[in-house]
């Protein structure tokens, strides 16, 4: 028989020789895995293994705004404040009331970021996704956190200014500083922002400078305010083993604090530490990091940021005077906010760099939590519907309230989950909180940016009627969420998302702020 076309006779001859004798190196007639003729096993569609964490952009009311370049509302901070009584005698009138309003304007903002597809990445996904369909989709994603980030912690124009400068003691023990050694202690505020924007290997940001995709700069604040006075040389004593506390007086609108310390000068001293309470136990005399506290990021007020709105921590402690309002308890003290009049707990400074934890009261409640509640009864006639918190302080709720029980809390399950084994399951979490002063019950949120240390008081509704207001807070937008597809300039598909909108609070006084809790 002749040979198949292409094939010549050695060919042929050479494969027949190879069955008769295999070996390594000849054709083989077993196969294995290692072979790789095998199937690729591929999911289908490539996954999202992220989360999209907006939980209050997804429950906030959005209205559409009417135009210009800004909106105006008049938000209700009191009503019959001087306590008029309503006790009338025969056909006389009673007498006026006097509330407390405040007008606001808040500039529309516009929010957005892009992402583009390359040619080849289309090419490469060809019959397994759809690329530039999953890039529109994560930038949505991407758009509502930070537009949610905003929402919490968004500072349009309350600046931090000049940190008040710390006051310091030495201790003989619980640190490395050997004896004589003289180290000064300044400290920056930081907004949210600036939290979220620092670390002890970067530094405090200063003024941020972005790169636009169309080649354009913008400049804006990266959340902190500009460094204190150094403290007075703090000498330490005799010994191996001093440490030095420092704390400082808080202002409206700080949430943490980063702490540079070192021999005279700015340029020997170096951030060494990033607090949410306002103190810190200083154990070695020159910090850590490498930002020095004369560095430019730091030599001027850049807490603030001019394309964005005014969130919530911002509207409930705008800049100016805190008041004192309630100081029975020896670990918090309540204030009433500058023009908003919302309510800002404090927690006491404590013990330098230990602070002040919240406190049971024993009977399954927060002694903090009952004040804050109990201050807003008293002052507005009106209770909170959520409480937003760190992970950290919803642990803390639930240790403090966990604290009070004396029976066994743990369960015993002689089922698990249909499995017929026997298990027990430890852990508590609490939910919600009791206000005992209105009967109602108030979730507790855990939020992803609420920062360590505080907690958001926050308020659906309240139990007096707004004039033609039904919302107690929303977002107002000139244009909603939109998709553009950029004209193709390069080998590759440009999408941009954006929004222009602005949060309006019509009822500051049904929103409040615990802050300075220490973690325990």
């Amino acid at each position: 028989m002749p040979a198949p076309s292409g094939v010549t006779a050695d060919t042929l001859a050479l494969a027949k020789e190879a069955l008769l004798n295999p070996q390594a190196d000849q054709i083989a007639k077993n196969y294995t895995q290692s072979l790789g003729l095998i199937n690729y096993d591929l999911q289908p569609v490539a996954l999202n293994l992220f989360p999209v964490l907006a939980p209050l952009r997804n429950i906030i009311p959005r209205v559409a705004g009417n135009g210009g370049t800004a909106t105006n509302w008049r938000a209700i901070t009191g009503l019959n404040t001087t306590n008029m009584l309503a006790g009338v005698s025969e056909a006389n009138r009673s007498g006026f009331i006097t509330s407390s309003a405040a007008n606001y304007v808040a500039t529309y903002k516009g929010l957005g970021l892009e992402d583009y597809v390359s040619f080849e990445a289309d090419y490469a996904a060809s019959g397994f996704m759809d690329v530039k369909a999953r890039a529109v989709a994560n930038l949505l994603a991407a758009v509502m956190m930070e537009e949610e980030r905003v929402i919490v912690g968004g500072n349009s124009g309350q600046a931090l200014g000049t940190a008040n400068t710390p006051t310091v003691a030495t201790l003989t023990t619980g640190g490395a500083i050997a004896t004589g050694i003289a180290v000064f202690v300044a400290c920056v505020a930081l907004t949210m922002d600036g939290l979220r924007q620092s670390s002890l290997a970067g530094g405090l940001p200063g003024q941020l400078s972005r790169t636009n995709a169309d080649g354009t700069t913008d400049t804006m604040g990266g959340g902190n305010g500009q460094v204190s006075a150094l403290t007075a040389n703090a000498t330490t004593g005799a010994g191996s083993t001093n440490s030095i506390q420092a704390s400082v007086v808080q202002k409206a609108g700080e949430v943490a604090y980063a702490w540079y310390w070192g021999p005279t000068g700015g340029a020997n001293m170096a951030l060494g530490a990033i607090t949410t309470i306002n103190s810190i136990n200083i154990t070695t005399a020159v910090g850590t990091g490498t930002q020095k506290a004369n560095d430019a990021k730091v030599s001027a007020d850049y807490s603030t940021n001019a394309l964005v709105y005014d969130g919530l921590l911002s509207q409930i402690m705008p800049a100016g005077a805190l008041t004192t309002y309630d100081s029975t308890l020896s670990s918090a003290t309540i204030y009433t906010s500058a023009t908003a009049n919302a309510l800002v707990g404090q927690m006491a400074t404590g013990v330098a760099g230990t602070g002040t934890p919240l406190t049971s009261d024993n009977s399954g409640g927060v002694v903090e939590i009952d004040q804050m509640l109990q201050n807003f009864w008293n002052l507005y006639r009106l209770s909170p519907s959520k409480i937003l918190v760190n992970a950290q302080e919803a642990k803390n709720i639930n240790k403090k309230v966990m604290a009070a029980s004396t029976g066994s809390l743990f369960r015993f399950n002689t089922d698990w989950a249909g499995s017929g084994d026997q298990a027990g399951i430890g852990g508590t979490g609490t939910r919600a909180y009791y206000n005992k002063f209105t009967g109602q019950m108030l979730q507790i949120m855990i939020h992803p940016f609420v920062p360590a240390g505080t907690i958001v008081f926050w308020s659906d509704s309240i139990p007096y009627p707004l004039s033609g207001v039904g919302n107690t807070l929303q977002i107002k937008t000139r244009r909603d969420y939109y998709q553009l597809e950029w004209p193709v300039t390069k080998r590759r598909y440009e999408y941009g998302v954006y929004m222009d909108s602005v949060l309006q609070n019509y009822v500051p006084i049904a929103f409040g702020v615990l802050r300075n809790i220490a973690n325990g």
